[in-house]
């Protein structure tokens, strides 16, 4: 159910969820590990544990406190400290950030008032409040960095700090291995989700020729295939950028991954193991999968392609919400919300296929796509400019489908991510396409 149709009481009951869900899970990832972990920085490539704190209840402020309450700033001298844009990451250990304690007691204060604020708010028909828009934004966003910080705990070296059930084993996978998408156009994008983001918006018509996709996505036995194959030492199948960063960087395997006594093992939240062959593949560049593609013969689908198959309801000439329907994530559709640490085997979560029968199109591992991130037709920067329209160009390349590290709140089938070609930090994997006419 969009939340357009909740009434106002449930619109309250679920934004509280959505926001005690993330608070939950903040705490979780910042009190499983002592206050010099929280202020270290464990790679250049990320803020240090208590920087994501305080700017998650910084933001709350700014948005529900000030935007939508319209209270004074408790501690307005240190927006500039929190501010993503002023600071690059590597250069936020050396400011003078709230210590821990400090910083959980204002991200605490602010929840507080933020609750207050929630217990009183009218739903508006425009605006900030409009079905409860700023406070699905504060949750998503808080969620966003939750999965930042779940990553930073990946890129941590020392023990294990974090535990969860592994998923479910499942039946080795038997179905096709592709599945023909039909041409013709669909719906992509939404006009009517209440809490999408402006990258997501507005819907619009697309016309998408017929195009066969993978059914899961590739694992790493078949990565591991293309490893053996001389994959990393053939300039052919690598865009002439990604030959000379992983000339560069001495890039050899996914990031995690060391071959040790005749077998790929990888490290995994403090923990080494051996690769899975049946799951997905992950900690793989924009420029791996591509290259992974060209060499099965395939490519990586469009942002378009992957929204369509992951959408397109033929019978009903329709675009779903979710792959499997209109209904919320549940736990039998996909592996969402860091209930495991782990993608689940190839070919799981039958309940959350598409309806042309493509499986784990979300959660698991985020899926490179070959587009650029940029603008829909009649885009319109929303609240602010600086959450997509900074980034739109050719810099970065759009990921669909969400983690295992994503929350449900922050995914759904019109989400869209992106980051640079180059990172791997990320827990991303990809699945392939080819055109119809391909053969």
């Amino acid at each position: 159910m969009n939340d357009a149709d909740l009434g106002t009481e449930a619109l309250r009951e679920r934004a509280l969820a959505t926001l005690v869900t993330a608070r939950d899970r903040t705490t979780l990832l910042t009190g499983c590990v002592d206050d010099p972990d929280l202020t270290a920085q464990h790679s250049p490539l990320m803020s240090p544990l208590v920087w994501d704190l305080a700017h998650i209840g910084n933001q709350e402020e700014q948005w529900l406190l000030r935007a939508v309450a319209g209270q004074e700033a408790l501690r307005p001298e240190i927006d500039s400290l929190y501010d993503a844009f002023e600071h690059p990451r590597a250069e936020r250990p050396r400011l003078p950030l709230l210590p821990p304690a400090e910083a959980r007691r204002y991200a605490a204060e602010v929840r507080a008032r933020a609750l207050d604020v929630l217990e009183r708010a009218v739903f508006d028909a425009s605006g900030l409040t409009r079905a409860g828009f700023a406070f699905g934004m504060i949750a998503q966003h808080e969620q966003q960095h939750d999965e930042t910080m779940l990553i930073t705990h990946q890129l941590r070296k020392g023990p294990q700090a974090l535990t969860a059930p592994d998923p479910r084993p499942a039946p080795p996978f038997t179905g096709p291995a592709e599945v023909l998408v039909p041409g013709g156009p669909f719906m992509m994008g939404t006009s009517t989700e209440p809490w999408a983001l402006d990258n997501e918006r507005p819907a619009h018509r697309r016309e998408v020729p017929p195009f066969w996709i993978d059914t899961t996505p590739v694992t790493n036995a078949a990565y591991q295939a293309f490893i053996a194959d001389g994959g990393y030492d053939d300039p052919r199948w690598w865009q002439p950028e990604g030959w000379d960063h992983i000339r560069r960087h001495s890039v050899r395997a996914p990031l995690f991954w060391r071959r040790e006594g005749g077998q790929w093992l990888r490290r995994r939240f403090g923990v080494t193991e051996v690769v899975p062959p049946d799951e997905p593949v992950m900690h793989v560049c924009w420029y791996e999968a591509d290259a992974y593609a060209r060499w099965a013969g395939r490519r990586l689908p469009t942002e378009a392609e992957w929204e369509k198959a992951a959408r397109h309801d033929p019978a009903g000439d329709r675009s779903r919400r979710y792959p499997w329907g209109d209904a919320d994530p549940g736990p039998d559709h996909a592996n969402l919300g860091q209930r495991h640490l782990r993608p689940a085997p190839a070919g799981s979560y039958p309940a959350g296929a598409s309806a042309l029968g493509v499986r784990q199109l979300i959660g698991d591992v985020w899926e490179w796509t070959a587009s650029d991130f940029l603008p829909y037709p009649g885009f319109r920067a929303y609240p602010y400019k600086e959450y997509s329209e900074v980034f739109f160009g050719p810099e970065y390349k759009v990921l669909r489908g969400g983690s295992f590290a994503v929350d449900p709140v922050a995914c759904r089938g019109t989400f869209r991510n992106w980051d640079h070609p180059i990172r791997r930090q990320i827990f991303s994997g990809f699945r392939t396409a080819r055109s119809q006419e391909a053969g």
